[in-house]
């Protein structure tokens, strides 16, 4: 179900708790979320629509990738970026690394642990924030 996009500053904040399978119904309104939204967005956040949950969807530009419980592990080559959020107006500057190192399940709770670099890396990092309540 396409879900309206959070912008309570207060809600978006907070920390998000761990994601389990009677949460997957998240994930899915995250996809349709996300595939509604595609012209202006390429990840979000469960906070983003609402559920405090560890939850994000990244489009890697071909497919979309649904990670449950992220947790970047390592980080590498740091850079000044500047980014948007549907969530926010305008854009803000952050710093971002190049190279990062992601844990996570997919919605089969499977473990994965994949490196990541450039501009997917990028949206990883953005999305892991929310679910810690840090706000660009």
């Amino acid at each position: 179900m396409i879900k309206p996009i959070m912008k309570d500053v207060l809600f978006l904040q907070q920390k998000s708790e761990a994601a389990d399978l009677k949460d997957l119904p998240i994930a899915a309104d995250l996809e349709d979320t996300l595939r509604a939204n595609r012209d202006r967005c390429v990840g979000m956040a469960a906070n983003m629509i609402g559920h405090k949950k560890r939850i994000i969807i990244v489009s890697t530009g071909f497919a979309d990738i649904v990670m449950i419980n992220p947790v970047i592990t390592d980080r590498s080559e740091p850079y000044e970026a500047e980014e948007g959020c549907l969530s926010l107006s305008g854009t803000r500057r952050t710093t971002r690394y190049q190279k990062i190192t992601v844990e996570y399940q997919d919605k089969k709770m499977e473990h994965h642990k994949q490196a990541v670099t450039g501009h997917i890396a990028q949206i990883i990092q953005h999305e892991c924030d929310h679910l810690e309540g840090i706000l660009i």
